[in-house]
């Protein structure tokens, strides 16, 4: 009885993969019998499950004769087997499994790269949202610490915000993906893709545009053909097919680009000024690469993608284009004539209402809603009137009673007010197009490589470090650039547990205001951070090197008005700025957009496509291309392509190049009349930053134990901030000059490499205790004087000879192992066990200092100022011209020779409050090489 049932037969059609068991369940509504059937498929092939009704009506039957079927499938649960296939590219092969899991989505794909593993699946909404000129996309790209064995470093421990890098890599999978869409399909397709594994060599985001493109070509959303996408890297003199994170740190170029078997649909790159010719080699062989991808990925979408939903494709009457043409036709052309942005918006704005109100006017503009098709499944219709006899004209029923035809009034085609606008605009686009093909001229009066008008000036903010505003035609950025500390650095949270700070970035805003509306205003949207990442990675190449300009840069960039190529401009204004605020670029930077229209012989051309340069933005719209390219007159430092037709070859692409080129260099040449010029001088609001090197393993001493000590110097001098680091580097970030040197002395006393025999005069001392007393010898640097080293006599206690506060003069005798410094204040002290053979020839001398108390002359190696020396009283030194005091310098103890010689009569003990033994006399003689100072008579404490 199944076997002679329609049904059966469409069951049983060759729509089930092979090997899989299936169990239906017939139900009929007119019966309470139920039945079971097993179906073994001899296609391998995916098929969908649909929901089939019977609506005929038996004669003298139930009104209902509805049947439903309901399909489970074996133990795997649902969707298709599992298929798998490795394609070669670059060095390596790449593995793409599909049917393992996420059988539910629309469809699913595991991407294999090394150990690291992408998994992007593609699902559609059953309701088609409201038609218009937008497809209905969404892509969400995440990278899962755990991917890489950690978790995130914040304070939740799980993945929240899209992060920047993450939203890059998002508008790359949308970007080739959009222009493969068929128009006239409205339900809505989000693309979700997941870093399930990463090794930290073969980089994801690659990976994620194939993975998505697979996806895609294996779900039901109707797209023309495969997409795929691959990194290009240059080591050397060769180019590399999705080089490794190790390769690409040698690399002069990070190109990805994405496209068909047939056509390149995006590429996005930055490079360190290569020359149009080589970075058309590196597409070329990127392109190459993606075409084996593709070709592979159309023979498993044959294999096993699933139907596309080619029934669900709406689009505008033919009818209602000439309806739209006849009405405005005229009007347009005048209208595309109009110079200026907002006047011809508006101007555009009157004439489609006018053109909705005529086509209401004459009945063709439906009053409600939505219009409801009359072609919905039949299984949705619910029809309580399903039992009427419904007899169309001129047929016969299958009783004797004969139905005369009647002629019925025809009635205007209705259509939609979202039609009316999606086919107004198309319209607009046409003659856009016809007129820049047949005229020449754009819409702006421009011939096709003619650039805007341009001025630009720096200096506009006088507080901030730089500021510039930069003018193109409509489009205008106001950038300021600041510099600041490694404190300012941005903080970079990626998969591997490094810590990354970048001490360059662009920020770049576009306010609803820069094109006369209002918006929202918030957060950044994508559209800003891919814009400001492009601007950014253009102007990074001409930046100085860290060791140079040791500043945290930041750039904001502000579109003040908005017509076309803002993120060019902001590339422009952006090198301004960081001009006027004194970064030492190794060059000027400027970038241009650049537009096409592909299809010229629609529109009488030759049909050569048209490439305009400094596009606008209903050129942007209107046309087929969007190409940014920035660099200076030697290269290009920065790239991005978009497409908005099936793709472009590589002719087009150099012509665009080398028209971008000539374009680049107008632009330099407008920018270097800059008035008022960039100041390239530091701002006086500028902080300054000292860089000193030191010991690695003295950064401790600087930093002190939880940081306590850094703190303290920061407290003391005023700085605002002192950055130590692990390599011997210390940064000191200040606003004046006078704060800067006090830390730079503190920090020299700290750091300084200690050497036996070192004397170190008028030092405190800080603490006492009963093994002897601490001296500070530097700023922060302490060392112990043993109470055998105190006097030269025998002592109880410390505080015999000393007390906290008093100055003396130590001698560095030892230094550990753990550098603890040993000092000695005895082998300073006279020796009262010598005479003195030189007694006869000082007498002169003992008559002249007569009565003042004598202590014995010192000499300070590498710590004793030359200007804190003074002279003994009574001393006539020969050429005293000669002995200058020299700032910051020290007198080393080799420039000095002393004899002491002490009698028992009249010396005096440098001890305060000690018994007064004999007096004696000291003599020191001149070394015959120095004409230095000479020390007699009392110690200075320095």
């Amino acid at each position: 009885m199944l076997a002679s049932c329609p049904l059966y037969h469409g069951l049983s059609s060759p729509q089930f993969p092979a090997s899989t068991k299936y169990k239906l369940l017939l139900c009929s509504c007119a019966s309470s019998s139920a039945r079971s059937l097993q179906i073994h498929s001899k296609n391998p092939h995916f098929f969908p499950l649909h929901l089939l009704s019977s609506r005929k009506r038996r004669k003298g039957g139930n009104s209902s004769g509805r049947l439903w079927i309901a399909a489970c499938l074996d133990s795997r649960g649902g969707g298709a087997a599992p298929y798998s296939v490795k394609i070669p590219v670059g060095n390596r092969h790449i593995l793409i499994e599909t049917g393992h899991i996420g059988r539910q989505a629309s469809g699913a794909v595991t991407l294999t790269d090394g150990e690291t593993i992408i998994y992007t699946t593609v699902s559609l909404d059953d309701i088609p949202s409201e038609p218009s000129d937008f497809f209905p996309l969404s892509v969400n790209y995440q990278e899962r610490f755990s991917a890489a064995g950690r978790t995130s470093g914040g304070f939740f421990k799980r993945e929240g915000r899209t992060k920047d890098h993450e939203v890059l890599i998002c508008r790359l999978i949308d970007r080739p993906l959009r222009p493969t869409m068929v128009k006239g399909f409205y339900h809505e397709t989000q693309i979700l893709s997941w870093v399930l594994s990463y090794d930290g060599l073969h980089p994801p985001d690659s990976l994620a545009v194939t993975a998505a493109g697979i996806a895609v070509a294996l779900s039901e959303v109707p797209n023309s053909e495969p997409v795929a996408g691959v990194r290009v890297g240059l080591i050397g003199d060769r180019f590399i097919v999705n080089p490794t994170t190790k390769e690409m740190e040698k690399s002069k170029l990070d190109l990805l680009l994405a496209g068909t078997e047939t056509a390149i649909l995006m590429i996005e790159g930055y490079c360190d000024f290569l020359t149009e010719e080589r970075l058309l080699n590196a597409v070329q062989i990127g392109q190459d690469a993606v075409r084996a991808i593709c070709r592979e990925v159309a023979a498993l979408v044959k294999l096993c993608g699933k139907p596309k939903m080619l029934d669900a494709i709406k689009l505008p009457p033919p009818e209602l284009y000439k309806h739209v043409e006849d009405i405005a036709g005229q009007e347009l052309v005048e209208v595309l004539q109009i110079k200026n942005k907002i006047p011809r918006r508006k101007a555009l704005s009157y004439l489609e209402n006018k053109v909705l109100s005529i086509l209401t006017e004459r009945g063709y503009i439906s009053k409600i809603d939505a219009i409801v098709s009359t072609e919905l499944a039949p299984d949705l219709i619910e029809d309580e009137e399903e039992d009427e006899e419904v007899v169309v004209d001129g047929e016969v029923d299958e009783g004797d009673v004969h139905i005369k035809p009647v002629s019925r009034k025809s009635i205007p085609l209705l259509f939609t007010e979202v039609d009316v606008k999606l086919v107004f605009k198309e319209v607009t686009s046409k003659f856009l197009r016809r007129r820049i093909v047949e005229g020449g001229k754009r819409s702006d009066g421009r011939a096709p490589c003619e650039v805007r008008p341009i001025n630009s000036s720096c200096g506009l903010l006088p507080r901030v470090h730089g500021s510039a505003l930069f003018t193109r035609g409509e489009t205008q950025s106001l950038a300021v650039a600041t510099l600041g500390d490694k404190q300012m650095a941005q903080k970079i949270d990626n998969l591997v547990d490094v810590e990354e700070f970048k001490r360059f970035y662009l920020q770049y805003s576009f306010p609803p205001s820069c094109v006369g509306e209002v918006g929202r205003v918030g957060a950044p949207s994508r559209r800003e951070i891919g814009h400001g990442v492009l601007a950014e990675r253009a102007l990074e190449p001409i930046l100085p090197s860290e060791d140079d300009f040791p500043y945290t840069i930041r750039v904001e960039s502000t579109i003040t008005e908005s017509n076309g190529s803002s993120s060019m401009a902001s590339v422009c204004g952006g090198c301004l700025a960081l001009q006027d605020a004194g970064v030492p670029l190794k060059s000027s930077i400027a970038g241009i957009a650049m537009g096409m229209v592909l299809d010229t012989k629609e529109f009488g051309g030759d049909g050569t496509p048209l490439i305009l340069s400094d596009i606008t933005g209903s050129e942007d719209a209107s046309g087929d291309m969007d190409f940014k390219v920035a660099g200076n007159n030697d290269g290009i430092t920065a790239f991005q392509l978009d497409i908005k037709v099936g793709g472009i070859t590589l002719p087009i692409m150099e012509r665009a190049l080398l028209q971008a080129r000539d374009g680049r260099k107008h632009i330099l040449a407008e920018m270097s009349k800059c008035c008022p010029p960039p100041s390239k001088s530091l701002s006086k609001y500028a902080p300054i930053i000292h860089v000193m090197k030191v010991k690695p393993e003295k950064i401790n001493l600087i930093i002190g134990s939880g940081g306590k000590k850094v703190k303290s110097i920061i407290e003391e001098t005023g700085v605002e901030a002192i950055d130590a680091q692990d390599d011997g580097t210390v940064k000191i970030t200040a606003k004046d000059l006078s704060s800067l040197e006090k830390s730079k002395a503190i920090i020299s006393n700290l750091t300084m490499v200690p050497t036996v025999g070192d004397i170190y005069r008028n030092r405190e001392i800080k603490s006492i205790a009963p093994y002897g007393a601490f001296v500070e010898v530097a700023p922060g640097r302490e060392g112990l004087c043993h109470i055998s080293e105190l006097s030269a006599s025998w002592l109880g206690k410390a505080e015999d000879a000393v007390k906290v506060g008093d100055r003396v003069d130590v001698k560095l005798i030892e230094v550990n192992e753990k550098g603890q410094l040993r000092l000695s204040r005895r082998a300073l002290l006279p020796d009262p066990d010598k005479g003195n053979p030189l007694k006869e020839t000082t007498s002169s001398q003992k008559s002249v200092d007569k009565g003042k108390p004598k202590k014995a002359a010192t000499v300070v190696k590498d710590t004793l100022p030359v200007e804190n020396a003074e002279l003994a009283k009574g001393i006539k030194l020969p050429n005293p011209g000669k002995s200058k005091p020299v700032e910051n310098k020290l007198v080393s103890e080799d420039k000095f020779v002393k004899k002491i010689v002490v009698s028992d009569k009249d010396g005096a003990h440098i001890d305060k409050g000690r018994p007064k033994k004999s007096s004696s006399k000291q003599v020191v003689n001149l070394a015959s090489k120095t004409d230095g100072a000479v020390i007699n008579g009392e110690a200075n404490g320095g």
